[in-house]
């Protein structure tokens, strides 16, 4: 799926502008393979930047601070949501304190997310245990 150019080089800028959360995660993400599974950071679609993205999966994940919470922040992320589920791709949110406090178990959740959206032979296959 196409982005705008200025999303896309907006989506370049975040990615040098991490926050300590979604570095850890992406650490994760990165170093464990996620079961062979590809994870994209800071991923441009459409008017939107995803956190992290598995397009085998069709699985957004968004680490969500405290921010999230506030003002019109979740009726934004609402829209956002149904947005991306209007394209066949889920959302898992994730809040960042529990990347921090429990990032094993976040990982788990993670690939718990993929696996029950591949289903199917070939496409189980590629999250070889």
């Amino acid at each position: 799926m196409e982005a705008p150019e200025r999303t896309v080089t907006r989506a370049r800028r975040l990615r040098k502008a991490m926050t300590p959360p979604e570095m850890q995660l992406w650490a994760v993400l990165r170093r464990k393979g996620a079961r062979r599974l590809k994870f994209r950071r800071q991923h441009p679609i459409g008017p939107y930047i995803l956190d992290f993205y598995c397009p085998e999966a069709a699985l957004c994940v968004e680490v969500d601070g405290v921010d999230h919470a506030l003002g019109d922040n979740p009726a934004r992320d609402a829209r956002r949501d149904l947005w991306l589920a209007g394209r066949g791709i889920e959302t898992l949110r994730i809040d960042a304190i529990a990347v921090r406090d429990n990032l094993d178990g976040v990982y788990a959740d993670i690939l718990n997310a993929a696996e029950t959206r591949l289903v199917g032979g070939a496409a189980a296959a590629k999250i070889a245990r």
